[in-house]
């Protein structure tokens, strides 16, 4: 990314200028989700949405409707030594907690729905939702509380429980009933991405394996 003010260039997974003026500099992170449109606009009915210029679209300047399927086709380049942990394209969902990372491949997530886990000493939990593409991780501490989640079966609707108290969450880490109601979990920023790309801002990274 380019600012227009400086013409400094900024990393756009770190936020961090590479070059320019305001090189080393670093941008403030915002939270933020990655789901589907569907299922953002079930939680955000009132949600309003961002059309695209017409004077970009005109010129052919967004990016096409098959841009995955082609960059799939491109040989990927990376500074670091190629990992054969996972294909180099393997999508995984990347997960930092303080100054540990590690990446939670999504194929071996919807196998396993949900993911409980404790990364730098802090427990947590990745989960996907009902459409099978939106994820999202929280810290499963109540109150001081470490608590066990899972997903209740044969549910007509997204439905977590956790095992001590039996309270029911939502997709969106609210208790909606049970003990813990009007509880809301913290939510853990994740980055939906190439394997190579996550190894390669985070070589330290480990990765999660079934069992």
């Amino acid at each position: 990314m380019r600012d227009e003010e400086t013409g400094s260039w900024w990393q756009q997974v770190t936020g961090e200028a590479i070059q320019g003026p305001l090189k080393r500099q670093r941008l403030k992170p915002v939270y933020h989700d990655e789901l589907t449109f569907a299922l953002w606009k079930q939680e955000q009915p009132n949600g309003r949405v961002l059309r695209p210029d017409e004077n970009i679209a005109l010129a052919g300047k967004y990016a096409p409707a098959n841009w995955e399927q082609r960059m799939s086709q491109v040989p990927v380049t990376s500074s670091v030594v190629p990992d054969k942990v996972l294909d180099q394209r393997a999508l995984v969902v990347g997960v930092k907690v303080n100054n540990a990372a590690k990446a939670y491949p999504l194929e071996a997530l919807r196998k396993q729905n949900l993911i409980l886990d404790e990364l730098d000493g802090v427990p947590i939990f990745i989960v996907i939702g009902e459409d099978k593409q939106s994820v999202r991780a929280f810290e499963r501490i109540v109150d001081g509380r470490k608590l066990e989640f899972f997903l209740k079966p044969n549910a007509n609707v997204f439905t977590l429980v956790d095992a001590e108290t039996g309270s029911v969450w939502d997709f969106q880490g609210k208790a909606v009933s049970g003990a813990l109601q009007g509880k809301e979990l913290k939510k853990i920023a994740i980055l939906n991405d190439y394997w190579f790309d996550w190894m390669t801002y985070n070589p330290k990274t480990s990765v999660y394996k079934l069992g």
